[in-house]
């Protein structure tokens, strides 16, 4: 019965989405979506009414395509992976924690808390964490994109020909285990770094239940980055945060921006990397790995070609060269 009570709690969990802070579809990072779409919308329409706006917010074009369709039933048959087969096994964050307080603690001996004041205990404990999320986040994402045997299931996530806000949800179940895992670590350390830190007493700054840089993060366009609409903050802004329209360009199917923009928030990572592309310097995107891949063109070749096409290229690893 236990497959069938983390069945039931999955799809509890999925019915709570738009009422939960964690999720990027919640229902306050949706309205800062749509509220910054309105300028978005009378810069390139000229505000040409109601009617004109909601039809380019929801071309039905994009939404009704095969590729956004695939994504709907991903959010749902990912979420029923994760609860059922891959919660048992992720890495669990407290045992990360407690180890680096440990290692802390044997290399530079007990620390007296170097301030009890609560307010800068909170905002170091919350941006720790947001930084190392982001790092960690930047990490593995290049690392998907450049060791072959994990682009390939990456790659799901790079197959969709349009993207809405779902396409966040597109992805393949051992990208999201390794995901899930990333986050375990990152904030093991930023756990454990600050209780050696600080002491026990630790707690975030939250706006509806999560870290205020997340909510911030969300709130303003992260459900713009998969979607239609060109939201750029400018090259200034650009060198130092990653933009809606910047995250397109990393979906675009020009091999000239591949492997480009692989940060989340911040763009500095990109910077040190030399991977960054401010959306001033591409004028079109189309979304995609190529106008001719047909393997996710089905769900059956969205979880199944990735696992046999990386599993051939690991063995390839190994293989002598001639």
């Amino acid at each position: 019965m236990q497959w069938y009570e983390a069945l039931t709690a999955s799809l509890e969990d999925l019915s709570q989405y738009l009422i939960d802070p964690s999720q990027r579809i919640f229902g306050l990072y949706l309205l800062g979506a749509f509220l910054l779409s309105i300028p978005v919308f009378y810069f390139v329409n000229n505000g040409r009414g109601i009617n004109a706006f909601f039809k380019f917010l929801f071309p039905k074009k994009i939404w009704f395509a095969q590729s956004a369709k695939h994504d709907y039933v991903l959010l749902v048959v990912n979420k029923i992976i994760r609860g059922v087969l891959l919660a048992p096994v992720i890495i669990a964050m407290v045992p990360i924690a407690l180890y680096v307080t440990e290692v802390l603690e044997s290399v530079f001996g007990t620390l007296t808390p170097i301030s009890n004041t609560r307010w800068l205990i909170m905002l170091s404990f919350t941006t720790l964490l947001f930084v190392l999320d982001d790092l960690s986040r930047f990490v593995l994402h290049w690392l998907l994109h450049h060791v072959p045997f994990l682009w390939e299931f990456h790659k799901v996530h790079h197959s969709a020909k349009v993207l809405t806000p779902i396409t966040i949800y597109r992805s393949h179940p051992i990208e999201n285990y390794l995901f899930a895992s990333r986050l375990a670590v990152s904030q093991g350390l930023a756990i454990g770094i600050s209780y050696y830190l600080f002491g026990p007493t630790l707690s975030v700054v939250e706006i509806a239940g999560a870290n205020v840089f997340v909510f911030a993060f969300n709130f303003l366009g992260s459900n713009l980055r998969h979607s239609h609409i060109w939201l750029s903050w400018g090259p200034k802004v650009e060198k130092w945060f990653i933009s809606p329209a910047q995250h397109q360009i990393h979906h675009s199917d020009n091999p000239e921006h591949f492997d480009q923009n692989l940060g989340s928030a911040f763009a500095i990572w990109d910077r040190m990397a030399g991977s960054l592309i401010t959306a001033n310097a591409v004028k079109r995107v189309n979304f995609g790995v190529g106008r001719d891949f047909k393997e996710h063109d089905t769900l059956l070749g969205i979880y199944f070609l990735p696992i046999k096409h990386s599993a051939r290229k690991f063995i390839g690893m190994f293989k002598p060269s001639r």
